[in-house]
């Protein structure tokens, strides 16, 4: 990328043309210098105070995951200016426990609280630390509170350090109650990636916001959203994606690996994802939330 054009940094050219095709490249130019190359006072603050996070990277055949990793507040934490360190990693059976384990590799992390409605994502490497994970930031940024389902958090489940073996249930499609499951869904996480580095985002609308049209492909309306295009943008270059779907009343995660791409037309974007692989874990997170309250940006679905 050239450093000396204010319109092209921090942007890869996938998402240079998303923009140019959607007519966002000034606005998103404006908004890309949100992006920043450290970790400031009030995210290390914010990072200090998270119960979950979720990183995003690619297994060691390559194909892109999204992990949720909790614990009490501090077991995130920043470390230094480019620098948060993990307590603790994702459970056995995750399908990034080989690649988290074994040395550094290119991550995404999002850090979300429903209670607040706040976000803030990082990019960069991760390797394994003595504490568990050590992460380096290239890339950290805040997102707006858009889309996001307000809960409050009652407690982590007393009987339950969460499933820690990764007994989880595989296949490659999507049973009939899996297909349930992501149709109530209000929000999920995805997992995205290209040569520039690998990004963690959120997805957030209504229940039935997500379609589930066979057991090996689902789709979603692309909401505006801060006109980056940074998801979108991956996948214009690089079509791996993965998603993470979460019960949030009994800890219940959905992982999905595949392939997605953007249709475009004149009323919007649809993104449309097939499946490739299905790991699902009862009880992978001890944290129960509360039902939701939702984003009043949520659009009314069709």
């Amino acid at each position: 990328m050239d450093p000396l054009d204010p319109y092209r940094a921090p942007y890869h050219h996938g998402s240079l043309a998303v923009q140019d095709r959607v007519g966002v490249r000034d606005q998103a130019a404006h908004v890309g210098r949100s992006i920043g190359q450290g970790i400031k006072p009030v995210a290390a603050a914010f990072l200090g105070l998270q119960p979950m996070l979720v990183l995003a990277a690619a297994d060691g055949d390559g194909r892109m995951w999204a992990s949720l990793l909790t614990g009490e507040p501090g077991f995130v934490r920043a470390t230094g200016p480019h620098s948060a360190s993990v307590a603790g990693g994702v459970h056995q059976g995750d399908p990034l426990a080989g690649v988290l384990g074994a040395g550094e590799t290119p991550v995404g992390a999002i850090a979300l609280d429903p209670r607040t409605r706040r976000r803030m994502r990082m990019g960069g490497t991760v390797r394994p630390s003595a504490r568990g994970l050590a992460i380096e930031a290239e890339r950290v940024f805040a997102n707006c509170p858009k889309y996001l389902q307000k809960r409050e958090l009652y407690t982590a489940d007393p009987g339950s350090d969460g499933d820690t073996t990764g007994a989880g249930r595989r296949s490659g499609q999507l049973t009939p109650g899996q297909q349930e499951f992501i149709r109530a869904a209000d929000t999920f996480f995805i997992a995205t990636g290209t040569a520039d580095g690998v990004d963690a985002s959120h997805r957030g609308g209504n229940p039935g916001f997500v379609q589930v049209t066979s057991p090996t492909t689902l789709g979603w309306q692309d909401y505006p959203g801060n006109a980056m295009f940074l998801t979108l943008g991956n996948l214009e270059t690089d079509p791996r994606a993965g998603l993470l779907f979460l019960d949030w009343s009994t800890g219940t995660t959905l992982q999905l690996t595949g392939t997605a791409h953007t249709e475009y037309s004149g009323t919007g974007r649809t993104v449309r994802f097939a499946v490739e692989k299905v790991v699902e874990t009862e009880a992978a997170s001890p944290l129960r939330w509360s039902a939701p309250e939702y984003s009043p940006a949520n659009p009314p679905l069709e």
